[in-house]
């Protein structure tokens, strides 16, 4: 009992700051605002959350974000930017980790995966309208936005960033997922 939980800690651990180096290699897409940038952090986290269960991939998210601001920082002074992306990322794993550990599937994965991009899209967009971006002019000192411009730049930037992020996303993790499948569930058995 005691060895399984050292393993889930280590496992935890070492997920963690494998996410912190992707969330590092971030790039901006074409098209979209610049400051909307695509990482693969989510991969490490879900691989935890289908493993070890949804607690595992949350703390992956935590440590992640924790690990970023205290050594990348923010330009704003306070972690807006990395509690936006923990909230993104927790509307996007847990849905995959609910699904997939009721009946462990390629079709279960999958339609968690879907269900996981379409939440993080929809709720990013309402909360980056009533929190996320307020908070970013706030911190800033600057001027605040209007609720047009709010919704203009959900509707142009923030919620095409989400769908393909989470499309990516979903397309890397299942063609990991069928090469690791073997090894994925002999860990999953472990933890039963």
């Amino acid at each position: 009992m005691q060895k399984g939980k050292i393993k889930q800690m280590v496992a935890v651990s070492m997920l963690s700051t494998i996410a912190y180096v992707l969330m590092m290699l971030d790039f901006p897409f074409p098209g979209l605002p610049p400051f909307l940038k695509i990482d693969f952090s989510e991969v490490p986290a879900l691989l935890a959350a289908i493993i070890f269960g949804p607690a595992a991939g949350v703390m992956v998210e935590a440590i992640k974000n924790v690990l970023h601001y205290g050594i990348v920082g923010s330009f704003t002074g306070v972690p807006v930017g990395q509690l936006a992306n923990f909230v993104a990322g927790i509307l996007f794993i847990l849905p995959v980790s609910y699904l997939f550990r009721k009946k462990n599937s390629v079709k279960r994965l999958s339609a968690g995966l879907i269900l996981g991009t379409v939440l993080m899209t929809f709720m990013m967009g309402l909360l980056n309208y009533l929190i996320i971006l307020p908070a970013y002019t706030w911190f800033l000192g600057a001027d605040p936005m209007s609720s047009q411009m709010m919704l203009d730049l959900i509707l142009k930037g923030i919620t095409p960033f989400n769908l393909i992020k989470g499309t990516i996303i979903t397309l890397l993790f299942v063609a990991l997922y069928n090469r690791m499948q073997p090894w994925v569930m002999k860990q999953i058995a472990q933890q039963a």
